[in-house]
């Protein structure tokens, strides 16, 4: 298996996984196809732009039989490009145990060529006690060692040529729930068995529950054991879903959600989905949608009407990898998924975990060609600005025994503006630095680096929020004093500056000289 990647964001990455059909662009959603009823041809997601399709290896075995050891899937689907069978693994969840031994799915995958085959697996779900789920991981662990190590599969088979375990990608099914222990456990032990692919399982209740926290812990568990292999994640068909999946590290992704909600009349939108009879206007600017009103899908026949809302929702889906994968390339995949973050309050709670996800810095840019957009606290834990404070937590200011600190101005970098030739007159022998409620002190040394002189703020930044809320301003501030002496301090305060040092212990602290901050104030000085 090769896998290149070509741009990152976050832990988000445009890649390029090479597969005995072709090569599959990540990040890649997979639609699911059944094997023998397509509502919705292959050929048509082909032309659509979807260049992988995944379907169940268990019901094309149960429907197919030998038959489809002969033909082999690709002409059983009647397509060429990239397909992906899963095990049969979520029919257990759904609907109990199947009657299908671990040794016989993986070889018939590998008899009808799949390009990327998943072991049968034992999902976890959502809320199984804990001692069960361990069971379901080492069951599922079992399995995939088997899968490996070619057991069940006969030597007469393999010297026939059926055996073609060297083209086919396999795929280690991560199991565990929510319980994160059990996630990192089963990923670290798929990983030293030698999966090349990782795929995070039973994340479907969860993501029907709307428990994005949750998803994003499970998602984080295995970027963190798992940090450069790519990354499948079950199930995940929601424009809501895809953005964080991606920010976090999923490289793929399958759903059958654009027919799912096509049966059930939902239209799917940017931000979630909408029952058909609750809609007054077709917003999308799609094939399906500039060809009909919604008194004309309302009229349809229930079958036509749901393969028109399921294309429908495949152009919505589309539309939502790329422009994804355009944030990647532009640097604002963290500004994008805050954006998309807004459209519902779990998944806005879910941000709040991104101030511990510090494995998001590795693949995210030292330097990007556009300026950072800086609006709430939060963005205060994006990666570009947790460097540029680590790097000033080991300035020092040998020459200069004085410090002056003053707020950062809309003319960037701070050395070309009129203020700082003002305080280099007034105060020749002082460590002049600039500050900023989410990039901390800014050193004028430092002050042109990326991205301390490439980021717009909001101008009611400052006034919006209480200086408590940014508590990375106070470790930047303590860590730059503590790597410096200085004598006599001078603050210029702005609203910001000024709730931190009267509502908290830094008055007395830093035994500052401490001025408000107006316009024209350095002629004041």
């Amino acid at each position: 298996m090769s896998f290149e990647v070509r741009y990152s964001d976050l832990a988000g990455r445009i890649g390029k996984l090479e597969t005995p059909h072709g090569i599959l662009e990540t990040p890649a959603f997979i639609p699911v196809v059944h094997p023998v009823r397509q509502t919705i041809s292959p050929q048509f997601l082909k032309n659509l732009g979807f260049n992988g399709l995944i379907t169940n290896a268990y019901t094309t075995l149960k429907y197919y039989g030998d038959d489809a050891r002969t033909r082999g899937i690709h002409d059983i689907l009647n397509y060429d490009g990239v397909i992906m069978t899963d095990s049969g693994g979520y029919q257990i969840l759904e609907y109990g145990a199947i009657k299908a031994e671990p040794g016989v799915i993986s070889k018939f995958e590998r008899d009808i060529g799949s390009d990327i085959s998943v072991p049968l697996d034992k999902p976890t779900g959502y809320g199984l006690k804990y001692q069960k789920a361990k069971d379901h991981v080492e069951e599922t662990l079992a399995n995939a060692k088997d899968t490996l190590e070619g057991r069940n599969v006969g030597r007469k088979d393999s010297e026939q040529g059926y055996d073609n375990h060297n083209c086919t990608i396999w795929v280690g099914p991560v199991q565990g729930g929510e319980h994160l222990d059990l996630v990192i456990y089963c990923a670290n032990a798929l990983d030293k068995m030698g999966f090349p692919v990782l795929a995070i399982g039973s994340p479907v209740e969860v993501m029907e529950a709307y428990e994005f926290s949750i998803l994003a812990q499970m998602i984080a568990a295995v970027k963190r054991t798992v940090p450069t292999k790519p990354i499948h994640l079950f199930g995940a068909g929601h424009p809501l879903t895809i953005p964080l999946a991606v920010s976090l590290g999923c490289d793929m992704f399958d759903s059958a959600s654009y027919m799912l909600y096509a049966k059930d009349d939902r239209y799917m939108h940017a931000n979630g989905t909408l029952k058909l009879q609750d809609l007054s206007y077709l917003t999308c600017q799609c094939p399906v949608c500039c060809t009909h009103t919604i008194k004309e899908l309302r009229q349809m026949s229930r079958v036509d009407r749901t393969e028109e809302i399921a294309k429908h929702n495949l152009y919505v889906l589309k539309a939502e990898v790329d422009t994804v994968k355009q944030a990647i390339v532009d640097g604002r995949l963290w500004e994008y998924v805050m954006l998309k973050a807004r459209a519902h309050p779990k998944l806005m709670k879910a941000m709040d975990l991104f101030k511990n996800f510090e494995f998001l810095e590795d693949g995210t840019p030292l330097f990007k060609g556009k300026a950072v957009f800086l609006y709430e606290p939060i963005d205060q834990y994006r990666p570009e600005a947790r460097r540029f404070r680590r790097i000033v937590s080991t300035f020092r200011s040998v020459v200069k025994k004085n410090l002056v600190l003053y707020p950062i101005m809309q003319v960037q970098p701070f050395y070309t503006t009129r203020d700082f030739a003002q305080l280099v007159k007034k105060f020749p022998d002082a460590q002049i630095c600039a500050y900023n409620q989410f990039l901390g002190v800014i050193p004028v040394e430092i002050c042109d680096i990326f991205p301390a002189a490439h980021h717009l703020s909001s101008a009611t930044a400052a006034t919006c929020h209480q200086a408590k809320d940014y508590p990375t301003f106070i470790e930047s501030l303590d860590a730059f004093l503590a790597c410096n002496t200085f004598g006599d301090i001078t603050i210029v305060a702005d609203d910001f500056m000024h709730d931190l040092i009267y509502n908290s212990t830094y008055k007395a602290k830093l035994n500052a000289k401490v001025l408000d901050y107006k316009e024209g104030i350095v002629f004041e000085l």
